[in-house]
């Protein structure tokens, strides 16, 4: 089983109005199977969100 993991940019301010870290989430959750996505908040802020992917290979006939 691989496991894929991507991080929001550091570039990327904590900052960032609600909007565009609700469209960080939605982009982390879009096109996931299997996996998951854990969001980071210190002091109230969200400072890192971070996506998991596993990817399961089809059985062999």
């Amino acid at each position: 089983m691989t496991q894929h993991s991507q991080k929001t940019p550091s570039s990327e301010p904590a900052s960032a109005t609600p909007e565009i870290q609700a469209a960080r989430i939605l982009e982390a959750l879009t096109g996931i199977r299997f996996g998951s996505v854990e969001i980071t908040v210190h002091d109230g802020r969200i400072v890192q969100i971070e996506r998991r992917e596993k990817i399961r290979p089809q059985a062999a006939i």
